[in-house]
Parts: structure tokens; C-alpha cells; sequence
């Protein structure tokens, strides 16, 4: 009875622990959250450029061009536009975009252009993770032979090459000497009037080069972190104790060594995951696709600071709730935490 009280005390005491880490993760992370806000604000505003020479344009009416500073606010001090930003922020209102003719930023952001990133990046990420999982576990499990030198190798020199070199050199063997890939972007839906099935096998077929470089781009790290994570969990004692039972090499590796190797994983995904919603402003750009990054590369040029506010808002968003989630999953994937 002495034993059972004791161990039920642990429990709750673990479980109130574990409330309190989730809680001032959850603090630290609207705090950091808070900071993103203001610097994002600050940042625009001390940026060269004049924002409304981009969006006013040359020979306008004085009349005009006094309307429109007023409408946007660009006539009012820091101070004043700091807190009309909170306030418009917290409705979901984050303003209007100077270089597409006034559209809200939402609209512009979260049009086509956040899906046809999302879609890229999303099929990109999932195919390195995959791919270097699986060979670097292989990798670590055959160490110091060739298929662990050669992988490693491959690895590494497609992770240190320039990714728009990549998309270059697979633009002008692929795309222009054997046509096996399109030489533009991605059509848009609303634009064009043909089925969905021939839409989509348009669409996946204009994705094939940049998912290619991204792919490549992306394995060598996952790779290396996972083949390192392997060799370290192959130095702990239960899987010697596991080997001295007799079980099989494919069940050390794969039920044993790498569930274990995966919790390095999870921070590291987390991490990556801004890149589901930032995109590749080079890639993209080689490969003309209409995506976030190529929107955040023609939005510096224009000088359009609500765009940009905006894509950076929610990228620092994503990253850093991420990193929370990545917090409390590592909770509950690792014991040795909650104690």
C-alpha cells in the first residue's frame, strides 16, 4: 500500500511538472511572439526605400496623392501607426497592398500563391525525410562501407551546391536540349478553362523541376542528422542488451535504434517547418513559379511593405508556435523529460 501512495505521489507530482513546463513554454512563446510583432513593425520602417513613391507613382494630383497618404496612414507618426497596426492586427486586418492595385494582403498572400507553395515545399520536405531517414539508417547501420562513403558523399555535395545552379543546369539539359521538363511556371486555375484531371497533370508536371532541386537541397541535412543520431544510439546499452537476446539486425535497427533516433528528428522538422509556408525565393524564381517566394522577391522590389509585414508575420508565427509544439511533443516522446 506504502508503494502504491508512493507511486501515485510521482505521478501527480509529474503531472503537475509536466503542466508547468507546457505553461511556461506557452508564456515564452506569446512573449517571443510579442517581440516578432513590434520588431516586424519597426523593421519596414527603418528599411531604405519610400513606400509611397511606389505607391503613388509619378503625376498624380496633389489632391489624389494627400487622399491616399491619409488613407493608409503613412501621414500619422510612428507611435500612432504602431498602434493602428496592433489594433488592425488583432481583427485580422493587415492591410492593402501597394503594388497589386490595393488588394488586402491576406487575400494576396493566401491566394494561389500560398497554395501552389505549400504544395511544392509540402511535397519537397516529405520526400527528403523520408529519403534520409531511411538512408541514413542504412547508412549508419553499414558504417565505413561504400553504400555509407557513397551516400554521404552525394549527400553532401548536393546539400553545398547552390540551388539556383541546380535549377539552372536541369532548366537548360532538361528543359531546353530534351524537353523533359517545362521551361515556365505553373498555370493558375481560375485563369485558364480545362478539366480538373488535365489541370493537375499540367500542374504536377511544371512542379517536377523544382521538386527535384528542393529535394536535394533539403536530404543532405536530415541525412546526416539522421545517420548520427543512429550511430549514437547504437553505443547504448540496450542495444547490446538487445543483440545478447538474439533478435534479428533488422529489428535492432528498425524497432529499436531508429524510434530512438528519431526524437533529434522532430526538433529539426520543426525547424524546417517555416519552409512549408516561406518557400524558395531562388527556386522559385528559376522555375517562375508562382509562389511565396517569388512574391516576396517581386515585393522588395516594389518597396510594398504590407506584403512584406505580412509574409514575415506569419512565417515568425509558424516558426515559432513549431518550436512550441515541438516542445510538448518532445514530452511525450522522450520520458526522461517529464522527470
Amino acid at each position: 500500500m506504502h508503494i502504491l501512495n508512493e507511486s501515485g505521489a510521482v505521478s501527480a507530482r509529474t503531472s503537475v511538472g509536466t503542466r508547468r513546463y507546457i505553461a511556461q513554454r506557452f508564456v515564452q512563446t506569446i512573449i517571443v511572439w510579442f517581440m516578432i510583432i513590434t520588431l516586424n513593425f519597426i523593421i519596414f520602417r527603418v528599411m531604405p526605400g519610400d513606400p509611397r513613391q511606389a505607391l503613388l507613382g509619378e503625376g498624380i494630383p496633389p489632391e489624389l496623392r494627400q487622399a491616399i497618404v491619409e488613407r493608409f496612414g503613412l501621414d500619422k507618426s510612428l507611435i500612432e501607426q504602431y498602434f493602428i497596426y496592433l489594433v488592425n492586427l488583432f481583427q485580422g486586418d493587415m492591410g492593402y497592398s501597394f503594388s497589386h492595385f490595393g488588394e488586402p494582403v491576406w487575400k494576396t498572400i493566401f491566394d494561389f500563391r500560398f497554395a501552389n507553395t505549400f504544395i511544392l515545399m509540402g511535397a519537397s520536405m516529405a520526400a527528403a525525410i523520408i529519403i534520409g531517414i531511411v538512408v541514413g539508417v542504412i547508412a549508419a547501420a553499414r558504417r565505413d562501407t561504400l553504400i555509407d562513403t557513397g551516400s554521404t558523399v552525394t549527400f553532401l555535395v548536393a546539400y553545398a551546391m547552390p540551388v539556383f545552379w541546380i535549377g539552372l543546369l536541369m532548366l537548360m539539359f532538361f528543359g531546353f536540349q530534351l524537353g523533359i521538363i517545362p521551361l515556365a511556371g505553373t498555370i493558375t486555375r481560375g485563369y485558364v478553362h480545362v478539366n480538373f484531371l488535365d489541370y493537375w497533370r499540367d500542374y504536377l508536371w511544371h512542379m517536377t523541376g523544382p521538386w527535384i532541386v528542393l529535394t536535394l537541397s533539403f536530404i543532405g541535412g536530415f541525412y546526416l542528422i539522421m545517420r548520427d543520431s543512429v550511430l549514437d544510439v547504437f553505443t547504448q546499452d540496450y542495444i547490446l542488451a538487445a543483440r545478447a537476446k538474439g533478435l534479428k539486425e533488422r529489428t535492432i535497427l528498425f524497432g529499436h535504434a531508429m524510434r530512438n533516433a528519431m526524437l533529434p528528428m522532430v526538433s529539426v522538422v520543426a525547424v524546417n517547418l517555416p519552409y512549408l509556408i516561406s518557400g524558395a525565393m531562388i527556386t522559385e524564381f528559376v522555375f517562375s513559379w508562382s509562389g511565396l517566394g517569388l512574391l516576396t522577391y517581386h515585393s522588395v522590389l516594389s518597396v510594398d511593405y504590407p506584403v512584406l509585414q505580412g509574409i514575415f508575420l506569419f512565417l515568425a508565427s509558424i516558426t515559432v508556435f513549431a518550436n512550441f509544439l515541438a516542445d510538448v511533443l518532445y514530452l511525450y516522446l522522450d520520458p526522461r523529460i517529464r522527470y
